[in-house]
């Protein structure tokens, strides 16, 4: 059943890595197949005709669109090394968090699309909201899940590495050395996850891309004015 597997993703993408990471926590062997979304491949617009986006899971020919509907039907169709608690309360709490982030990491991501004062703006609305995660979702635990990574972990995994890379590109400062410490420290722990060490992007390439996305966004801005 495992070699029927595939994933669709697309370099940078943490939506696609958070993927991977549930696959490879779960020993599955996959396929990854890298998409080019400027020339949308005729196996995605098939696969996901509705949003035509990465990522895709394929699973004995049948598609699972929408990356944290993704994790769940790994989570379920693979049993093994459980990344839901097992606890319905503290379950109920995991999928809390990861609807919490998918609802508000937009919100985050807008202090690399917007320019002078709005963005100014998307840089303090980011911080509460990376607040209310490390206060209220984090705590004083060592993972989101407990002692062990778990499904909230992977799905916050974007926090551990596109954020820097985003801030450092768009030219904020939303997290420094001396603030969100605990954010900080599960950071630090996240990483040296073996199947999380094992399985990152390149951060020059990905800085790289993100400054050309910056770039355009910028040209884009001033030819408006």
């Amino acid at each position: 059943m495992e070699e029927q597997v595939k994933l669709l993703g697309a370099f940078p993408s943490p939506f696609s890595y958070r993927i991977i990471w549930a696959l490879k926590h779960k020993n599955i062997s996959y396929e990854y197949i890298e998409e080019d979304l400027c020339k949308k491949s005729h196996h995605l617009l098939t696969y996901n005709p509705v949003y035509k986006m990465i990522p895709v899971l394929v699973h004995a020919g049948k598609p699972i669109v929408e990356s944290t509907i993704i994790l769940e039907y790994i989570e379920e169709t693979w049993p093994q090394n459980p990344l839901f608690p097992k606890d319905p309360y503290e379950k109920s709490l995991a999928r809390f968090w990861i609807k919490f982030g998918e609802d508000k990491n937009s919100e985050i991501f807008q202090i690399f699309h917007k320019i002078g004062e709005e963005q100014a703006k998307a840089t303090e609305n980011a911080k509460k909201v990376l607040k209310i995660i490390e206060e209220q979702g984090l705590g004083d635990k060592k993972f989101f899940s407990g002692d062990t990574i778990g499904l909230t972990d992977i799905a916050f995994g974007w926090i551990a590495f596109w954020l820097e890379v985003i801030q450092e590109a768009a030219g904020v400062n939303v997290f420094q050395p001396n603030n969100f410490s605990r954010l900080q420290s599960w950071i630090n722990n996240f990483k040296q996850v073996p199947i999380i060490k094992e399985n990152i992007p390149d951060r020059d390439a990905m800085l790289h891309y993100f400054k050309r996305r910056r770039e355009m966004i910028v040209a884009s801005s001033s030819e408006q004015c």
